[in-house]
This record gives structure tokens, sequence and C-alpha cells, in this order.
């Protein structure tokens, strides 16, 4: 396990995920030194007070009401004698530069960098969660390392990265720290990227936006039945996160894991498509990408490719102007076409641009404005 003098040091900060093992209740940086001094708990930014010492966060559509030394769903808050405390802020768990259409976000600042960082939990549990080792654990139930908002923002100009992206496990649980982040990394001339599933409410997340170049919002599905079932969670407070982030004028987009039998009918797709059209207009991108077994759901087989482009089929026929296949390299879904021209002006394969034509924020072809956030 490396020291957080030695990561210090080195500067290796951007190459590295601490998460891989699983802990149990012992985080591996404290074998030698106290748990709360290596990482003290910060005030929340959203609760309120209730009788008795208990309080009730205001962070996320749960809107958990806490009992004195209790924690909230999410793990990472805990209630400390009538005041919430966040147990992750500086306390990162996973980080790696990544391109920054692994996020995945197409139309901002194609071929860059996102310097990524993780804490420990999630508001959500979804049966196929890909990074689960670190979503639904508790923070000293993993290893973790101490870097503060300034520490990541001069690591990611170290590691010549544009962009902080907030992601791997769920940011909004560690809302302070992403928060106290972004407005150093702004002040500084580095952009802020949330991935998210949008679970929070309006109030936080219109504040984090002022301070956020972009978001992705992980769609789980068009039905109350499968946020329940699936994910532990609710369709209808997500449609308003979507909703919102159109009225604060921030660039987003929106990811939908294609899981077979349980999201993919044409009719739900259809009505999401037309939904998407009708509340957030035309030029959201939308990615349908490829489940792949894991966690709770290795009963059922990935995506089939085809299933990725009736997906695809079915946005452009419902008048979507930026849907994309995802998780299938080399497929001509990846690439972004004009919708004017409709000729290709950012060809993808997989993580990697193989040619941009674009002229500013206009198709080099035709001159069609392409929406995004290009430089």
């Amino acid at each position: 396990m490396i020291t957080r003098r030695k990561f210090l040091e080195t500067g290796i900060a951007g190459t590295c995920a601490f998460c891989t093992g699983y802990a149990p209740f012992v985080s591996a940086i404290n074998a030698s030194g106290s748990y709360e001094e290596e990482f003290p708990a910060k005030e929340a930014m959203y609760y309120k007070q209730l009788p008795e010492t208990r309080v009730e966060c205001e962070l996320c559509p749960r809107g958990c009401k806490v009992a004195d030394l209790e924690r909230g769903y999410c793990g990472v808050r805990e209630n400390r004698d009538g005041k919430y405390y966040t147990l992750v802020h500086s306390r990162i768990c996973s980080l790696n530069a990544d391109p920054i259409e692994k996020k995945p976000l197409f139309h901002y600042l194609p071929g860059t960098k996102a310097y990524s960082i993780a804490t420990a939990g999630c508001n959500i549990e979804c049966k196929f969660c890909q990074n689960w080792q670190i979503s639904q654990f508790r923070p000293e139930q993993i290893d973790s390392i101490k870097i503060t908002p300034g520490e990541v923002v001069k690591f990611a100009q170290k590691r010549k990265c544009d962009t902080i992206a907030y992601t791997y496990s769920e940011p909004v649980v560690f809302y302070e720290y992403m928060y106290d982040t972004a407005r150093h990394a702004k002040q500084e001339g580095v952009g802020s990227v949330m991935i998210s599933n949008g679970f929070i409410k309006k109030e936080p997340l219109v504040k984090l936006c002022r301070e956020l170049s972009a978001v992705k919002i992980d769609f789980k599905a068009f039905t109350e039945k499968f946020y329940k079932e699936t994910c532990s969670g609710e369709l209808k407070p997500v449609l308003e996160t979507l909703i919102t982030l159109k009225e604060t004028g921030i660039w987003f987009e929106v990811v939908m894991l294609m899981v077979p039998t349980l999201n993919d009918s044409e009719k739900e797709l259809r009505d999401m498509c037309k939904w998407i059209n009708e509340n957030l207009g035309p030029d959201v991108p939308i990615h349908f990408t490829r489940f792949h077994p894991t966690y709770k759901l290795k009963n059922l087989p990935p995506t089939p490719t085809k299933t990725l482009e009736k997906a695809r089929n079915i946005a452009l026929e419902a008048g979507l102007n930026f849907p994309y296949t995802g998780n299938v390299p080399g497929h001509p879904g990846e690439s972004t076409y004009c919708p004017g021209c409709k000729k290709v002006v950012i060809k993808r394969v997989g993580f990697t641009i193989l040619e941009n034509t674009m002229k500013g924020n206009e198709c080099g072809n035709c001159k069609r404005p392409i929406p995004g956030v290009w430089c």
C-alpha cells in the first residue's frame, strides 16, 4: 500500500487505483496511525437538525433521517451529536487519468484527458454496478489516501488533464469534496465534470452546476419498476435532475446501459426518446451502452449489438440528433455525425479519435453548428 508521503513525493497521481481489494473495517493507510487523524470529518452542507439530536439529510431524494452516531443510506455521512458530517472529504480510493471519451462525454473537449477521482459510497445500489467494490462499501472498509482539493488540481495539471472528473462511485455522496475541488479547479482554469446517477435534490445541484463544466447522467431505465427493483432508487427525481440541468444551461449528456430483458423493450425506448426530445431537446447526446454481466446480475448475457443498433435507430426516428452506441469498439455508432449533411465530423474507435473535421463548433463540411463544449 502506497503511503501519502510517498504518493506526494513521487507525483504518480493519475496512474493508479487503490480500491481493488476489500479490506474489512480497516484502511491499510491507517495501520500505524489514527483513523480520525488521517481523515477528519467535515460538516455536511445540506441537512437540517431534528429533535433528540437527529438530523435529516437534504442532499439526495432519500432524505435520510439519521439518529445520533448513525449513518445515512450512503454509508459516508454520519450524525455526531446532532451535526451531520461527511467522512470522505479528501479521501480518495480510486484515481486515474482517463480519456474524456471514457466517461463517456463525446461533445466535451474531445481528445483530452480527465483526472478521475472517487471516494467510497453511493446513494443507490445497482445490481449491475461495475464499481461495486467501492460504491457499496463504507470508507473504512477500503484503502484510501488523503488528497486535498488543491492537491487534486495540481496533480491534474501535472498530468496535463484539462478536466477533473468526479466518477467511478457516486459523486453526489462526496458532494462537499467535489464542490470544494471544482471551485479550486475553476480558479486555476481546470474544468470539472460530474459523472452521476442524477439522484440529487435541486438546490445542491444548482449550486454545484455553477462550478462544473459538464455533467453526464447514467439514466438507468425509463420505468419506476426498474429503478426500484434493480437499483433501489426512483425514476422521478432523475427526470427532475435532467430538467434542472437543462434549465441551468450546463452541457450534459445521457447514458443508458442496455440490460437484456430488463430495460430494452421497444416501447420503453420509444417513450424515453420521446420524453427526452420534448423535455430536453433534440441535441442532448444519448449513449446506449453494452451491459456486461457483473455484481448481482451475472445471470444475464452481454447486450447484443443489434439491441444497441435498434435503440440508436429509435432515437433517430424520435428526432434525437446525437445517439451513440457504446462498449462496442469500432462500431459506426461511436462516431459523431452532422445532423445537417450527415457526414462524420468526429470518427472514433473506442476511446480514440481517428479524425476530427470540425471547425470550431461547426461541421467542417456544411458549417452547421454542433452543440457541445469544444474548446
